[in-house]
């Protein structure tokens, strides 16, 4: 069974970046999409962005297109997610997840988390005003 790792997280100021680190174990990464999504206390978990097995594609929420960034080193088995110009409203746990099927992209059609079967235990995020 595959284990994601979150790392990275912190407090930042508004307008600052954070880069989180997602470390899988097993020698399955590359073949899967990836996808990072957050939780905000009292709020429903939500999809942040997504990579495709190869890196080849993206998808991004349209609550952080154009500031966030999702990445992938299939060498090392990591998906990352760069966050600049950060906003309080971004404080949440964020969480990385593999999808289920192999050899898939990044769109719009996946977005929701009961496509995923692995998830690292979160990372908190805390922005300030």
């Amino acid at each position: 069974q595959v284990q994601l790792v979150e790392s990275g997280g912190g407090l930042v100021q508004a307008g600052g970046s954070l880069r989180l680190s997602c470390a899988a174990s097993g020698r399955t990464f590359s073949r899967y999409a990836m996808g990072w999504f957050r939780q905000a206390p009292g709020k429903e978990r939500e999809f942040v962005a997504g990579i495709g097995w190869n890196g080849g594609t993206t998808y991004y929420a349209d609550s952080v297109k154009g500031r966030f960034t999702i990445s992938r080193d299939n060498t090392k088995n990591t998906v990352y997610l760069q966050m600049n110009s950060l906003k309080p409203e971004d404080t949440a746990v964020y969480y990385c997840a593999r999808r289920m099927s192999t050899y898939s992209s990044a769109s719009y059609l996946h977005t929701r988390g009961d496509e995923y079967d692995a998830w690292g235990q979160g990372t908190q995020v805390t922005v300030s005003s």
